[in-house]
């Protein structure tokens, strides 16, 4: 991505807090309109990075740019371009709805003449309307979402910084509130961080996956997935006898972890690794080529992709510490 086209630009980034380095010389940019899902396990230095993006922390060295202003220079400039919703949502449960956002409104110096304006279009983009007078206490934990969601997003900022934003909602709500992501992600920059890895598959167009604060993978799902296998996993459904198609597979060569099992019906599943050679054809072709030579029919064919759990997985395993497998 190009650094200029950036709304968030981290090059080099460290942060120590006294002998304990809590990030080490990361690097990533996040583009308009994207959303990033931000990945790593607990301690990995999530949070020390969004506490730095959104102005509360200072880097140690290297530098972090929001909207090409640097946060350790103009920190206020940062939080009125950034919408921050943290994972313990601050809210007063004693207050109406509307009395909350009229005080976020307040704290963030939106003109008194444009408050009312700026509130209604909060709450109508997170649902809320219908819900201006009732108190905050008497809301499901969905709707309390909403709510902080809704302060988020009242003064209108670029970017937005969701930390585990769907935790201890039930399915419903889970998929209220990324549906109501993926919405605000057409128009802002998104971090989302988040530890439900099927979020980042629903929602997410770019992911940077940390691991002892330093970057252990970054790009899209499929160029980590791309990056990591070397290759592709292959299930198929042929027609025939175990032992008959054990003996052609032998003739496809140059694959491995192969299994071969009855599917009944005279059927038979099988499933195998093809290592992805310089230069060598498309394996899918390569399987019909040997499947015509060999007289087999494939009654079906499907290659498997390397889901965001496997990546997140390997790549924050305890004897794992990589920098970079995609960007």
């Amino acid at each position: 991505m190009n650094a200029q086209a950036a709304m968030i630009d981290v090059q080099n980034l460290s942060k120590w807090y006294g002998n304990i380095e809590a990030v080490t010389g990361i690097s990533f940019s996040v583009g308009a309109q994207q959303v990033l899902g931000f990945l790593g396990p607990n301690g990995a230095g999530k949070t020390t990075v969004m506490k730095i993006l959104t102005g509360f922390h200072f880097p140690s060295s290297g530098t972090a740019l929001v909207d090409g202003i640097p946060v350790d220079e103009e920190p206020l400039e940062i939080k009125k371009r950034i919408g921050y919703l943290p994972e313990n949502v601050p809210l007063y449960g004693d207050l109406t709805v509307d009395e909350y956002m009229s005080f976020a409104a307040e704290a963030r110096f939106i003109p008194k003449k444009e408050r009312r304006a700026a509130i209604d279009k909060s709450l109508e983009a997170c649902a809320l309307t219908s819900y201006r007078g009732r108190k905050i206490e008497t809301l499901s934990k969905g709707y309390r979402q909403r709510a902080g969601l809704a302060q988020a997003i009242l003064h209108d900022p670029p970017i937005l910084i969701l930390d585990e934003p769907t935790t201890g909602l039930d399915p419903n709500q889970i998929i209220e509130i990324r549906s109501l992501i993926k919405e605000l992600g057409k128009r802002k920059t998104v971090i989302l961080s988040t530890h439900i890895l099927q979020e980042v598959e629903a929602i997410c167009s770019q992911v940077l996956i940390i691991n002892d604060g330093r970057i252990a993978a970054q790009g899209s799902p499929e160029e980590i997935a791309g990056s990591m296998k070397g290759g592709d996993t292959w299930e198929l459904i042929l027609l025939g006898e175990v032992d008959s198609v054990k003996n052609r597979l032998s003739q496809l060569g140059r694959i491995s972890n192969a299994a071969v099992q009855s599917a009944g019906d005279g059927t038979v599943k099988v499933s195998f690794f093809v290592p992805q050679e310089q230069n060598e054809i498309n394996s899918g072709e390569r399987i019909f080529d040997w499947a015509v030579a060999q007289g087999v029919k494939i009654l079906g064919m499907n290659r498997k992709k390397l889901s965001i759990e496997d990546i997140f997985v390997k790549l924050t395993s305890d004897d794992t510490k990589s920098t970079g497998a995609a960007s």
